[in-house]
């Protein structure tokens, strides 16, 4: 492995942050965490787990600042659903700047796969502009740009359908989808950190399977031992609850990711990565026991 690193996370407590944190601890990295409530029950499991958990908040450049003294690499990444894409980009930004200001050795900023091809997609655009941004900071940089998460087949608004053996998303059967499981997306960014130099100025859109919905249901069927059958969802009824969603599923049937899947598992070997199949058999599916809130 290269030389420790010292890392700040961004987004910590959430899904990706949190792989990002669990795969820099197990490579032996130190890694600290800004959050705006220090106190917090998510705080305290990443303390608990060794990371140093500073205050700090991402729309304060100097709390930024300030937390990422004495670390060599910072993780960033927005959260649009939570902020609003403006609002997204905007932090991004300021967070950039402040990132620069401290002298960060290597900043690592998680877009998303395909921002940079003008989609049209609301929160894409959003982050492709602190891509932007950040290349023109002058400053050593990296992108990780993940695909669709394995995880959207457990989010709450899919399972319930599950329960009831349907796999549903609005898309039609045997239009493939590319997919990443956050643990991939966790490891792939340690891995950046440790080839450091080597990635400087360069943008990775990162994929770890692509497949159809009806095989998504095949293998979900295998997997929980039970009939699944895919379900196709109207458009019109997305939209109805977000057009940015609705203008992503479109983008997806239209023309979808192009992540050369065969070259990053030559290229990063490290990153351990899973298929569809892989991080099926590999998940806690009890969460299909749990009532519904």
């Amino acid at each position: 492995m290269s030389d420790m690193r010292s890392v700040l996370v961004t987004g910590a407590t959430g899904q990706q942050g949190g792989a990002v944190v669990r795969a820099l601890t197990a490579r032996g990295h130190r890694v600290k965490a800004i959050s705006r409530k220090p106190d917090s029950d998510g705080a305290k499991r990443l303390a608990t787990a060794g990371v140093e958990v500073v205050a700090g908040d991402l729309n304060d450049g100097a709390s930024v600042a300030r937390a990422a003294e004495g670390v060599d690499t910072m993780f960033l990444m927005g959260n649009s659903y939570e902020a609003g894409t403006e609002a997204e980009t905007l932090q991004g930004i300021l967070v950039a700047d402040a990132a620069k200001a401290a002298g960060i050795g290597h900043l690592i900023y998680s877009s998303v796969g395909n921002a940079d091809k003008k989609t049209g997609i609301p929160h894409f655009d959003s982050k492709y502009l602190v891509e932007k941004h950040i290349a023109g900071l002058g400053i050593p940089y990296t992108i990780s740009a993940p695909v669709a998460f394995m995880e959207n087949t457990v989010a709450p608004w899919a399972v319930d359908g599950l329960r009831q053996g349907v796999y549903a998303s609005a898309l039609p059967p045997t239009r493939p989808l590319q997919q990443i499981t956050i643990k991939d997306i966790g490891a792939f960014v340690a891995a950046l950190a440790e080839r450091r130099e080597q990635v400087f100025g360069k943008r990775f859109d990162i994929a770890g399977d692509d497949l159809s919905g009806e095989q998504q249901a095949e293998i979900l069927s295998e997997v929980l031992d039970r009939p699944i059958r895919y379900q196709e969802l109207p458009i019109a009824a997305m939209r109805q609850q977000s057009e940015d969603a609705a203008r992503m599923f479109e983008w997806f049937d239209r023309t979808g990711y192009d992540v050369d899947i065969a070259a990053l598992r030559r290229d990063f070997p490290d990153v351990g990565w899973h298929s569809y199949a892989d991080w099926a058999r590999g998940f806690d599916w009890s969460v299909l026991g749990k009532a519904s809130a």
